[in-house]
């Protein structure tokens, strides 16, 4: 992924986003980071329709606390996706590795406790140079990776509904 700009997408063209609801969690910790992946995001969702008014945004205070705030979010099942967004940038202990690795089964776990699509849009970089470069740098901006697999995952669960018409990969 290093060299893979993450803003190249086709478009996809949903003829039915409008209806679509989707809760973002963003982590304030490293907003210089997360709010960039948060803009991307909500612009490419409303790129591909989705009302402003059916993209509802919270704020957590660091990158632990999405697991918390997406798994509430699904719980009230009013949402058709939830995006986390955050951002760890490695230290010098081992602290980085235990934030990473309990957002990550925070997030798996509201994709398999839950009937809510849940995707990670969390960076987990060596440094902070790499988060820009992911966050609206030279590589682009993973946010826009994240919009693209939630309409892509409500899609999908639509999909599995017989009377829903959907989209096709």
């Amino acid at each position: 992924m290093a060299t893979v700009n993450l803003s190249d997408y086709k478009p996809l063209h949903i003829t039915n986003a409008d209806d679509f609801t989707i809760g973002i969690v963003v982590s304030e910790w490293n907003d210089f980071i997360t709010f960039n992946l948060r803009d991307a995001t909500l612009a490419l969702l409303e790129k591909e329709g989705v009302k402003k008014e059916n993209l509802t945004v919270y704020t957590v205070p660091g990158a632990f606390e999405l697991s918390y705030a997406s798994m509430q979010l699904c719980k009230t099942q009013r949402f058709d996706a939830v995006i986390a967004i955050g951002c760890v940038i490695r230290g010098e202990t081992a602290h980085f590795d235990y934030v990473c690795s309990a957002v990550a089964q925070g997030i798996k776990d509201c994709n398999t406790q839950t009937d809510t699509p849940t995707i990670f849009c969390v960076l987990t970089d060596d440094t902070k140079e790499q988060s820009i470069a992911r966050s609206g740098g030279n590589l682009g901006n993973k946010g826009v990776e994240a919009a693209v697999t939630a309409l892509k995952m409500i899609d999908f669960k639509r999909g599995l509904s017989p009377q829903q018409n959907h989209i096709g990969f």
